[in-house]
């Protein structure tokens, strides 16, 4: 398994989630949509992140983002590691917007350079270890609190974050119970990893 196609987001209003999508965040063929009421209440264990090259990037994607209906998590800021914000989209997903620049270089492009979806996990070491049977290749490890995979080329990255710790890094309280609402859609699969996050053979 070298790559994930897109991800499909289940929500209750497909027409209104591809405007937003599209209007908002300028995503196509990454996010697929599908109609479901699978019952859901606070954090739904993943995060998705679009890293982009520059502040006003940032500030593009999220203003855009906001005046199309998303809530938000964590107003843009500085950081130690560089500059991003978070929103909620109106389907409930939470979205990262981030640069690792704190100033720009050049004119707001309003493209971004990778999306990855991080996923929370009860036992970072033991999804791993899943994750690796599976045949995804480890880029780095940070022990049992952090894990990113080698997805050269990959539309969408993947990386493995504790629940709590990817909670704080969103704005919101870990606690949430019922569907992610949530599929993957790769080469490899079906199957379920041991955080209950659902992996789909992907088709065209």
């Amino acid at each position: 398994m070298n790559s994930i196609d897109f991800i499909t987001l289940e929500v209750a209003d497909t027409e209104a989630a591809a405007d937003f999508y599209a209007s908002a965040l300028g995503l196509d063929k990454q996010v697929r949509l599908r109609a479901a009421e699978a019952p859901t209440s606070g954090f739904r264990g993943f995060t998705v992140s679009l890293v982009v090259s520059q502040p006003s990037t940032v500030n593009g994607f999220v203003d855009a983002a906001l005046a199309a209906g998303a809530t938000a998590l964590k107003p843009v800021a500085k950081s130690l590691w560089g500059y991003g914000g978070v929103v909620q989209a109106p389907d409930g997903s939470i979205w990262k917007v981030a640069s690792s620049e704190k100033k720009d270089t050049g004119p707001d492009t309003r493209q971004f350079d990778k999306m990855v979806l991080l996923l929370g996990a009860e036992d970072v070491a033991a999804s791993k270890k899943f994750y690796v049977e599976h045949g995804l290749t480890v880029a780095k490890s940070y022990g049992r609190k952090y894990v990113e995979f080698a997805l050269p080329g990959s539309p969408v990255g993947l990386g493995l974050y504790g629940r709590k710790a990817l909670a704080k890094d969103a704005g919101v309280s870990p606690e949430g119970s019922g569907a992610h609402r949530l599929a993957i859609g790769a080469g490899a699969g079906p199957f379920t990893d041991p955080d209950g996050f659902a992996w789909e053979t992907a088709e065209g």
